[in-house]
């Protein structure tokens, strides 16, 4: 938020908190404001909504969460979240979606496409990853073209 006026946070639990993050305080006094959220839930589709209702244009959209999204659990089909994806990607058609899965599990609420990232766990390589997706410098064969550069 510091470095970016543009940048919009939406904490979300079962749905959008309203919160006052201030760009000028410390990095921990915002952090406690979001730690006293208190969670209760994980509705992933709810700030993409919440961005749809608004009418928001973006260019790069970053979740922060576990992405275990029980409210939006369906049996078939694409869940709530890649609904509101496809929504939001009507009206901002060169925007790119990264969700970090902090506690990643075996399923995704995204399936990764070439404007969708799924980054498992977090470190500082994260902010890097991110930057190179977003200038459109990941490809999908990124990943295997590492992997045989690694010596066995």
């Amino acid at each position: 938020m510091r470095k970016n006026s543009a940048t919009l946070v939406l904490p979300f639990a079962v749905d959008v908190v309203k919160l006052d993050l201030n760009p000028r305080d410390s990095v921990l006094t915002n952090a406690q404001k979001l730690a006293a959220i208190g969670g209760g839930g994980t509705n992933c589709s709810a700030p993409l909504r919440q961005l749809n209702r608004d009418k928001v244009k973006a260019d790069l959209v970053v979740f922060v969460s576990d992405n275990e999204s029980w409210l939006d659990a369906k049996r078939h089909g694409a869940t709530a979240m890649m609904q509101e994806w496809a929504v939001f990607k009507q009206r901002n058609p060169n925007a790119k979606l990264v969700c970090i899965d902090i506690q990643p599990y075996g399923t995704t609420q995204v399936a990764e496409q070439s404007d969708i990232l799924n980054i498992g766990g977090f470190s500082d390589a994260v902010f890097s990853l991110i930057a190179a997706f977003a200038a459109g410098e990941l490809h999908p064969d990124h990943w295997v073209g590492v992997i045989e550069e690694m010596t066995l």
